[in-house]
């Protein structure tokens, strides 16, 4: 059965989610630097922030894509918990009343209003800092050349070409000059970089051929575009408590987003043919792409 032809998500998928979202936790509570010294405050700011929630579905698409090619030595947790390490530092800097001014995160209050707002810069700089330091152990993976590689992607994925440049564009182009090519390629470098990177992450760590590569690379920069237009979608129809963060936000602020510029109905048919397109993506893989396959389906179907 080819992949693409798989219609329904597999009973397991919940629980296999739910299985890497623990193991990342318990990873991240490992690595992250234990509160001591004078400066023991900005070790328990960055530990708050990355802690305690998250669907870690950064990490999950590392660990998958590793596993549907053979691969699951633990050194991919501690590159898995790398990624959420900078995605968390993105999260926090976000936040901060300069960028999106928002109060909640996971369904806590977030870094600046738990401490304050240069403790909450300084622990996502520490989180920055921390996730290339955890790409350098041995542990990681035993060919130096290899983790040069994560580190060298991570450095291009969250970067002036990857989320900072996407968070550039957001804050300094005009709602009026935006249009579908402009939100494609802001969402494709703010939030499809670091989802990309995730799986070729997991490729590289796995040894993929470049057929494979490719074939998955395309697979990511799909499911990544389907993920903010959910995200776009969830702005409008979601909950607060539910998300555990603000709702409607953009459209208070007059944002242009995938929903304003397609319509609802639209955004949501962009969205299935992204998903369907990203499935294609995983043909070559046959029944070995089930969870990559059901990734999409809870993108696309999540509801926070």
């Amino acid at each position: 059965m080819l992949a693409s032809s798989i219609a329904t998500m597999s009973d397991d998928f919940p629980t296999r989610l739910a299985s890497v979202a623990e193991q990342m936790e318990a990873t991240l509570a490992a690595v992250l630097p234990v509160p001591s010294g004078h400066q023991s405050v900005i070790m328990e700011a960055m530990r708050y922030a990355t802690l305690g929630g998250g669907k870690r579905l950064r990490p999950f698409l590392m660990i998958e894509t590793a596993r549907m090619l053979g691969y699951s030595d633990k050194g991919v947790c501690i590159a898995a918990a790398a990624l959420e390490c900078l995605h968390v530092y993105s999260l926090v800097h976000d936040d901060l009343p300069c960028m999106d001014d928002d109060d909640l995160r996971r369904g806590k209050p977030t870094v600046h209003k738990a401490y304050d707002e240069a403790l909450a810069v300084l622990a996502g700089d520490g989180l920055l800092t921390h996730s290339f330091e955890l790409l350098t152990r041995e542990d990681v993976h035993p060919n130096p050349a290899k983790r040069l590689d994560l580190v060298f992607g991570l450095a291009q994925a969250g970067g002036t070409h990857g989320m900072i440049g996407g968070q550039v564009i957001d804050i300094s182009v005009s709602e009026s000059d935006r249009d579908e090519e402009l939100i494609t390629q802001l969402q494709d470098l703010k939030t499809g970089a670091l989802i990309e990177y995730a799986v070729k992450a997991g490729a590289i760590l796995a040894g993929a051929s470049g057929a494979q590569f490719f074939a998955l690379e395309d697979y990511a920069q799909d499911m990544g575009l389907a993920f903010q237009i959910k995200d776009d979608i969830l702005d409008v129809e979601g909950v607060a408590e539910t998300l555990g963060k603000a709702v409607g936000k953009d459209e208070n602020l007059g944002k242009a987003t995938f929903v304003s510029i397609l319509g609802l109905e639209g955004a949501r048919e962009k969205a299935a043919e992204l998903g369907k397109r990203a499935k294609s993506h995983l043909e070559p893989f046959g029944n070995s792409a089930q969870t990559l396959c059901d990734t999409v389906d809870f993108v696309l179907n999540r509801s926070h």
